[in-house]
């Protein structure tokens, strides 16, 4: 009864969706590379529907001619054409489904390929302040419903109305007054549609909305990292009941909803039976004047159900459409989203490296630049339209800046969330507050080519973030930072991330090989090349014992290797890269002095002759510093070696008192 454009209103929003003449036309440049395929598709759907029309049309001349007369020939004929019929339009079926898909899936590679080149040009930025869930969400469910709205709803509609338009010419052609009658039903099929339609959509979304709440506990708790606390916890039994709790609400709108399905559809096979009982009733009786003959009446009947299936999809067909098109605007935002870190048209490549870097009055914020983010759109179903996963309490949705998670009197309070607990190592006592709404503020220094310079600071003073300015993952709000006296806002970023080594205390490895972990750094890299930088990384020996050596996966992010050989990976990444300048959070707090002094020693070699810029969390990397910058709330208070800044006895000195004092030179922080 032609439920397509039904089950679309279902998921559709409360008010229509408005679609503009400029959302089509940039619909339809993503169609027009496939416009000789759709045309295709037409031509299919008119030779289909056309046979449609013959099976009525022979049952009537078998009913009022053939049989009649006894003519066997024409018998034989006519037999053989019901069977042609459905083969034939079978096959076509068959070839305007591959035409379709291929129309379909031609346009999801186009518009993924899209997205995802688009996103791979956005900032670090962007990531921060964007739901994982809501790219997928775009990524998957956005894309796949803009493939309906070219491959599906449009085919649909195109369909109905070829189909409706020749149905009703054919029925008028055999008999007008029955059709009329026919037709009159119509305004029943649209109320109860729009009754019944409503509840089945609201008890829809309610489902989709306790199903997206069931899965995102899933993905909470059944992760790796959610699975481990949940057992360091002892809440298995706590979960399972909670997850009862989530399982039980879905069955039961499960039921609800198929009750009111059930409901909806006997209703529309009462209307329809309300029209085919007047046209046989009606019919029957003319046929007994001998207004016309019963062969008429049955083809009228046979049309009867098709006319309304179509009928009612049409009905439906402005509401399925639009909300096909919400689809095609959501792709279409993050494919317009403006690119925070462009690359000039003029940009140049980083001539040959010396490792001079050089920060001129720099002043950053996390919050500048938030119109480079997604809009918040519910789309029920997905994962990242829900309450908070365990308490289920309701979500703000506010969006917040990465360098600050509270708000006071609309002003974002700045600390530097990427540092971490490592940077409180040995304080006695809790640290002044970092909360700011800038985090740095007017930083100037210089690293000579070679240099080794070392950072130092309460946890959250900015140290991190001051690391992410150099390889370009933000652009300073204000001032600028050079390499080699060039603007890196001047240089393309292939050149300048080739330049540029940068270690993460957070090691990341991909759920793959260590040797694909490894090549990440350098594509096409020998075996001998891997071994070379695992050798001085420290890590070699250990690859070798394993029993697959470096084909071993990794798992995610690496959690089938210990802190310390995640770390030395990551070291021996960077070393196949072989970059002039290093960057790096040096972090080793959580690892056993067996890991750390593997990891020291790699660093040593590593860091000779480059450019370092270090995170320090050790004394002997303080003591062999070139450069000591002392960050406070965002600003660079002190600067010097090491002995000078001792005797200016100021904050340096402090946190040298309160972290290394008593500890003998170059021994571990734990």
């Amino acid at each position: 009864m032609g439920f397509r454009g039904m089950r679309r209103s279902i998921d559709a929003p409360d008010d229509r969706p408005e679609i503009t003449w400029a959302l089509l036309q940039r619909v339809l440049r993503y169609a027009l590379p496939y416009r000789w395929l759709m045309m295709g598709m037409l031509v299919l759907i008119l030779a289909h529907s056309g046979l449609n029309l013959l099976t009525p049309l022979i049952m009537r001349d078998l009913i009022d001619r053939t049989i009649p007369s006894g003519d066997l020939r024409r018998l034989s004929l006519l037999a053989g054409a019901l069977l042609l019929i459905p083969a034939a339009g079978g096959g076509l079926s068959v070839i305007q489904r591959r035409v379709s898909a291929r129309v379909g899936e031609g346009v999801i590679y186009d518009l993924r390929l899209a997205l995802y080149e688009r996103l791979q040009r956005m900032s670090l930025r962007f990531f921060t302040h964007t739901r994982v869930g809501e790219l997928m969400s775009r990524l998957n469910n956005d894309v796949r419903g803009a493939q309906d709205a070219i491959s599906s709803t449009t085919v649909s509609i195109i369909t109905d109305l070829v189909r409706a338009a020749s149905l009703g010419a054919v029925m008028l052609t055999l008999e007008w007054r029955l059709t009329l009658i026919a037709v009159v039903i119509m305004p029943l099929f649209i109320l109860a549609a729009r009754a019944l339609g409503h509840r089945l959509r609201d008890m829809a979304r309610l489902q989709m909305e306790a199903t997206a709440q069931m899965n995102a506990m899933m993905n909470e708790t059944l992760n790796i990292g959610g699975a481990l606390l949940v057992k360091l916890f002892g809440r298995q039994q706590v979960e399972v009941e909670r997850f009862g709790e989530r399982a039980s609400e879905v069955r039961s709108l499960g039921i609800s909803r198929a009750m009111i399905t059930s409901a909806f559809i006997a209703i529309i096979g009462l209307i329809s039976a309300v029209g085919t009982a007047l046209v046989y009733g009606l019919g029957g009786y003319f046929a007994v004047r001998g207004a016309f003959t019963v062969g008429t009446i049955v083809a009228l009947g046979s049309y009867l159900g098709s006319l309304y299936g179509s009928l009612q999809s049409l009905a439906n067909a402005p509401v399925s459409f639009a909300t096909s098109m919400v689809s095609f605007e959501r792709v279409f935002e993050v494919i317009d989203l403006p690119v925070d870190i462009p690359e000039s048209p003029q940009a140049i490549a980083l001539p040959e490296v010396r490792g001079e870097i050089a920060f001129d009055d720099v002043t950053f914020r996390y919050d500048a630049g938030d119109a480079a983010t997604l809009s918040d759109v519910r789309r029920y179903g997905s994962m990242d339209n829900v309450t908070t996963v365990l308490s289920g309490a309701p979500r703000t949705d506010q969006r917040e800046p990465v360098s600050g998670g509270a708000r006071m009197e609309s002003q974002p309070l700045t600390t530097d969330v990427h540092e971490t607990s490592a940077d409180q190592e040995g304080e006695g006592e809790e640290s002044p507050s970092q909360g700011r709404s800038i985090a740095l503020q007017n930083v100037s220094f210089v690293a000579l080519p070679g240099q080794l310079v070392a950072l130092v600071g309460p946890s959250g003073a900015g140290k991190t973030t001051l690391t992410y300015l150099i390889p370009r993952l933000y652009d300073p709000t204000e001032g600028s930072v050079r390499i080699d006296g060039h603007d890196l806002r001047t240089l393309t970023l292939s050149s300048l991330s080739d330049a540029i080594g940068m270690v993460t205390q957070e090691t990341y490895l991909f759920h793959d090989t260590i040797r694909t972990n490894l090549q990440y750094a350098r594509l096409g890299a020998t075996q001998e090349q891997l071994e070379a930088a695992c050798r001085v990384a420290n890590i070699h020996a250990f690859i070798e014992s394993l029993p697959e050596g470096y084909d071993t996966v990794v798992g995610e992010r690496g959690y089938r290797l210990s802190g310390g050989e995640k770390q030395r990976l990551a070291l021996a990444r960077v070393i196949l890269k072989d970059p002039r300048i290093l960057v790096l959070d040096e972090a080793t707090s959580s690892l056993d002095s067996e890991s750390e002094a593997l990891i020291q020693d790699a660093l040593a070699r590593i860091m000779a002759g480059r450019t370092s810029i270090v995170i320090a969390h050790r004394l002997s990397t303080i003591l062999a510093a070139d450069l000591i910058l002392v960050i406070d709330r965002g600003r660079i208070v002190e600067q010097g070696t090491h002995q000078t800044l001792l005797e200016q006895g100021g904050l340096y000195a402090s946190l040298y008192r309160t972290q290394f004092r008593g500890r003998p030179e170059g021994a571990p922080d734990s």
